[in-house]
């Protein structure tokens, strides 16, 4: 990844820029409980007055775009988006907003943006950036999803937990065979290969995933295999998929759960852990389509219940969306204490962009709109008994 310590911004047009706020960011504003330049620790600060000819042009991908370009400031920006989020601002935004939304709910109607010709995109702009930020932001298992933090210690232990969670949801036993969909750096699959006697398969559409899960993984039984889910042909005992399923989209989703159908014997289980959205809704945010998930699409509960029917019973469905909250304040905390030595590499921009993301993801949860979720489905030919795990 390139430098960018610019913060450049190139106006729509000539008109000139807004010195005060108007009145309907005001008002939005207020009824989060946000002052415009207030002493709260979740204010805004205005540094550059174009930020609101940003927002009124651009609505929330303008608003983090400003953040980014060091147009405002907030001491606490997780607080600031609990608030925004709880008080559905976005919603709120007017009739000067409607041809932009209209044109993102289009985008994810009209087109197929998981298809499987744009399937690598998030591994290129995403999971590609460089290991040393994820590798300084994880812990060291590096796992990069929601931990379960019920009587966990710390970042760690609270991953090791999530870990050790998911095997016994799986019911794994020595001998089997394992497939994860979406394997990340290896962390999953190492742990169960040592700590269960499991051989994995695992997938990915990252390059430096792929990369660094071989080297993480070497003498195990695990492969780490570069391509895309819909190409599955083999059989497995379990499959999991973690923080992969953010990434399918609704028009894949029927796609997705015959691919793991097909791979999955009859007796076997298949533990699936994912965000989910509190609601269903047409689009996605756009300044995290831009910058950080390209293509991603959270599902609901709703769409999920539908493209699971007649294709698999649900056997659990565990809910701990407030841990996300939780594990996102931990990465922060590692990626701030590591930046002295990454910002030679990546620059101030990346820095805002990340914190960005970061902290507008924990506000996210923090409001509840944002879920975690863990099903455990079973084909209707299993005949045990499942019983639940926490």
């Amino acid at each position: 990844m390139q430098r960018e310590d610019a913060c450049v911004f190139e106006p729509a047009d000539n008109a000139p820029t807004l010195q005060d706020p108007p009145a309907v960011i005001l008002e939005l504003a207020a009824q989060a409980g946000i002052t415009i330049n207030g002493d709260a620790p979740w204010d805004i600060q205005v540094l550059d007055p174009g930020l609101y000819r940003r927002i009124l042009a651009k609505g929330s991908l303008g608003f983090g775009e400003a953040y980014m370009d060091g147009m405002w400031e907030c001491q606490r920006p997780d607080q600031l988006f609990h608030r925004l989020l709880g008080s559905k601002a976005e919603e709120k935004i007017g009739s000067w907003s409607r041809l932009r939304l209209l044109g993102e709910i289009l985008r994810h109607s009209l087109f197929n943006l998981q298809s499987a010709q744009r399937a690598f995109q998030v591994g290129e702009q995403h999971y590609d950036i460089g290991n040393d930020v994820f590798e300084a932001m994880l812990d060291p298992t590096m796992s990069y999803s929601c931990a379960y933090w019920h009587n966990a210690a710390g970042l760690r232990d609270a991953q090791l937990k999530k870990l050790d969670m998911i095997c016994r949801k799986l019911e794994l036993q020595p001998g089997e065979r394992l497939l994860e969909i979406g394997c990340g750096w290896g962390g999953l699959a190492r742990f169960a290969a040592e700590h269960y006697g499991v051989e994995v398969v695992g997938i990915t559409v990252s390059k430096e995933q792929q990369k660094l899960a071989r080297e993480r993984c070497a003498g195990l039984p695990v492969s780490i295999e570069l391509m895309d889910y819909r190409d599955l042909d083999e059989k497995f005992d379990k499959v999991v998929s973690v923080g992969m399923f953010e990434h399918v989209g609704p028009k894949n989703h029927a796609a997705y759960f015959d691919t793991v159908h097909r791979t999955l014997k009859d007796d076997g289980l298949f533990l699936l852990h994912t965000i989910g959205s509190a609601v269903t809704s047409p689009k996605t945010d756009a300044w995290i389509d831009k910058y950080i998930f390209p293509n991603g699409k959270l599902p609901s509960a709703r769409e999920m219940a539908s493209a699971i029917e007649s294709r698999f019973l649900i056997e659990d469905w565990h809910n701990f969306g407030p841990d996300y909250d939780h594990t996102l304040m931990a990465w922060w905390e590692n990626f701030d204490t590591a930046w002295p030595f990454l910002e030679a590499k990546y620059g101030t921009r990346f820095y805002r962009m990340w914190k960005y993301y970061l902290m507008s993801c924990a506000g996210f949860f923090r409001s509840r709109q944002g879920q975690l979720w863990q099903l455990v489905l079973s084909k209707p030919e299993r005949g045990s008994v499942y019983r639940s795990v926490r």
